[in-house]
């Protein structure tokens, strides 16, 4: 591509006159062959100056042609963390779909981070899949730029914070189950409840402590700050935090744990302070993984269908991938049904800890 050719291919109608290379170049203070590299997503290109020229192609309207032709048979699959089986079960949704439509699976970490690091949206440009899906993740704006700019689309699953009207999300009923847990626990006798939450900056982990609050509430009882402890959804949090609660001479007669690792991590604690679940304790989990049903007793627990939130997202970016020559469709909020699977770890409290219920709920 020369500098006075067009952005947009001969072929097209022209209304009105097309900006060149030459032209955005001058507007953007860059060379041509800089233009052309943000064009092209080479890496070797300010991260600021790749902002300021992909601003400047936006705001003329320039859209790739042919994307699909150019496409890698790939989709990216970004995770904040990848150690646990809850990724696994991500993983699983993903290549399903991906193996569906004869693409292979690229998987990639943020080492924690909430985005991902700063050279990762300049690899993915110079991959070029047929779209990328990140989990409990996000994009910063110059990410997301780059990746429009080069029409990969992309769908965060689970978002950790608002993703934004204009970003397509899968999400579960993460309220809903926080809500059905607790309501669970009440409705067996239980009135002191704990609760280990998930990171606060994460949004489905903020959602179900919300509906956890809202059981309580709308029960009559006491939300009480010292039997809410923020955890980070590892098992060695449960098992840490499970003691803290435990260990209080006023302890709960149940906790309900942001997910199924930290409850794990709590049954360990009360193994450790020789107390029985249920009888001493229950304990409700969420996520619903494999090894709920294995664990003794097995765990009841919120089941988020992952695989099928995973499943869900691989088919939105691949349909966002179809149309992206086209108006693409507007941007897609989906939350799929969480729902409550009860098992052996749940029991109504301890006699002793039981109080009559005279005024609609009873306090322990």
């Amino acid at each position: 591509m020369t500098p006075s050719e067009p952005l947009e291919t001969r072929t097209e109608a022209r209304s009105a006159r097309t900006a060149t290379l030459a032209e955005i170049a001058r507007e953007a203070g860059v060379s041509a062959p800089t233009v052309s590299k943000v064009l092209n997503g080479r890496a070797d290109v300010a991260p600021s100056t790749r902002t300021r020229v992909e601003e400047l192609l936006r705001a003329h309207g320039y859209r790739r042609r042919r994307a699909e032709a150019t496409r890698s048979p790939l989709i990216d699959l970004v995770f904040h963390e990848l150690e646990s089986a809850w990724a696994m079960e991500v993983i699983r949704g993903v290549e399903n779909v991906a193996r569906d439509a004869g693409l292979s699976v690229v998987l990639s970490e943020s080492a924690g981070r909430l985005t991902p690091g700063r050279t990762w949206a300049d690899q993915v440009a110079a991959r070029r899949p047929h779209g990328v899906v990140l989990v409990l993740s996000g994009l910063d704006e110059s990410q997301r730029a780059l990746l429009t700019s080069r029409s990969i689309p992309f769908v965060v699953m689970d978002p950790a914070g608002d993703p934004g009207a204009e970003v397509p999300s899968i999400g579960a009923t993460n309220w809903q189950g926080g809500l059905a847990a607790t309501r669970h626990l009440v409705e067996l006798g239980h009135r002191r409840i704990g609760a280990i939450s998930g990171p606060p900056q994460i949004m489905c982990s903020r959602a179900r402590i919300d509906g956890y609050r809202a059981a309580l509430e709308t029960a009559g009882l006491p939300v009480d700050p010292g039997l809410i402890k923020t955890g980070d959804f590892h098992h060695e949090t449960g098992y840490r935090l499970g003691r803290e609660l435990l260990d209080r001479p006023d302890r709960p007669t149940a906790v309900f744990a942001g997910n199924d690792l930290q409850a794990l991590g709590f049954y360990e604690a009360a193994r450790e302070l020789g107390l029985r679940i249920p009888e001493d304790v229950s304990v409700v989990g969420f996520d619903d993984l494999p090894v709920a049903r294995w664990v003794g007793p097995p765990l009841t627990t919120v089941r988020q269908p992952l695989t099928e939130m995973a499943e869900a997202a691989a088919r939105l970016v691949l349909e966002l991938a179809r149309s992206s020559s086209r108006e693409g469709p507007a941007a897609t909020r989906v939350e799929l049904a969480t729902s409550l699977v009860v098992r052996a770890s749940t029991a109504a409290p301890p006699a002793r800890w039981t109080v009559p219920d005279t005024a609609g709920a009873g306090h322990g």
